[in-house]
């Protein structure tokens, strides 16, 4: 489901727990009215529930296999694998059999595998 069209819900939800139960409720219900408000508010609170477990839509599983020898010097970075930065990314990261990284140099960086900085 697309954020779009989850906060749609949930904000559909909220609309449908509040309004109509509350008018009903503040013009003395009667046992039908009161059922129906119950029920709508029931219903409502399912739908904000089932919105706010749906996961994103846009999922991404990144793999990196064999990717082979990666090398940085004099403040340049190597990667063999995924890179996540500040962990972005709402699927799964796997690197398999990367290879060699290696950095040489003040300020040089190599990783081989998954990198979440």
């Amino acid at each position: 489901m697309s954020q779009g069209w989850k906060v749609t819900l949930i904000v559909l939800a909220v609309a449908g727990v509040v309004s109509t139960p509350l008018i009903w409720l503040l013009d003395s219900p009667d046992a039908g009215q009161l059922t129906g408000a119950s029920i709508q508010a029931a219903a409502g609170i399912a739908a904000l529930v089932w919105a706010l477990l749906q996961s994103p839509g846009n999922r991404a599983d990144d793999t990196a296999v064999r990717t082979g020898q990666a090398r940085a010097s004099h403040g340049g970075s190597a990667l063999t694998g995924v890179k996540r930065p500040k962990g972005r990314g709402s699927g799964s990261a796997r690197a398999e059999r990367t290879g060699n990284a290696t950095a040489t140099g003040e300020g040089s960086n190599a990783s081989s595998g998954v990198d979440y900085t």
